[in-house]
């Protein structure tokens, strides 16, 4: 038979263990939402919340990131909600959106300034969702992936190795396909968010769920340890 004192300090222990686990949790939940909140914004759009780790905005109509090329202008005027980082990451979020005009757009955006960035997610041209991605180096480029079906919402991972950003979108967050390597400058600190635009339209309404920046190791570093450990 089990000691009775022996019992309870073995109950004790357990629910000082349970205890533990549920104030971790709650402690990484509030913090998910103070580091949503506590981000800043380029463009802040007229009509925004941040609840429950989801951030929507009505998108500002007639916005959009581009330069130079193909038509000519160059504008830099749309919503997008960051955070700064340096190094190695993934950054990935859930993206929801009620689009209505053509070029109506969503997605993640990491940005040196405003002649160097790269912004992709999903685009809505001609009727059709489309995987859209926006390399800017003075001069803007763009290449779209077609869907096709509508999905309800779409998952777009970057991911920040040495000099390049590799894209990915999945349907469930768990098999990612991925579009695009594309360049971008390494060892500089940048921006990195939920960006949305509606360059034809009159704006629309964006959801972004699930946002997150994990750090990665430098991958030059790893290679230096292996060599002198």
């Amino acid at each position: 038979m089990i000691d009775p004192k022996q019992y309870l300090k073995l109950q004790n222990k357990m629910m000082k263990k349970i205890l533990l686990a549920v104030t971790i949790i709650i402690s990484l939940n509030k913090t998910m939402a103070q580091s949503l909140e506590k981000m800043n914004w380029y463009n802040e759009p007229e009509k925004w919340l941040v609840k429950d780790n989801m951030l929507t905005m009505q998108v500002t109509p007639k916005s959009d990131y581009w330069r130079i090329s193909h038509y000519g202008f160059t504008v830099d005027d749309a919503p997008f909600y960051y955070g700064n980082y340096g190094g190695e990451f993934e950054a990935k979020v859930k993206l929801t959106g009620d689009y209505k005009a053509r070029f109506d757009q969503m997605g993640l955006m990491v940005r040196i300034d405003q002649k160097k960035y790269i912004k992709t997610g999903v685009e809505f041209v001609d009727g059709k969702f489309n995987i859209s991605t926006v390399v800017t180096h003075e001069k803007s480029d763009w290449s779209v992936t077609p869907l096709d079906k509508t999905p309800g919402f779409i998952w777009v991972k970057l991911v920040r190795r040495r000099d390049a950003v590799e894209i990915f979108y999945s349907l469930d967050d768990k098999n990612y396909i991925m579009t695009r390597n594309a360049p971008l400058q390494d060892n500089t600190p940048v921006m990195v968010g939920m960006m949305a635009a509606s360059p034809d339209g009159a704006g629309f309404e964006a959801r972004f769920e699930h946002f997150s920046v994990k750090h990665l190791p430098d991958e030059r570093r790893l290679e230096w340890l292996k060599l002198h450990q």
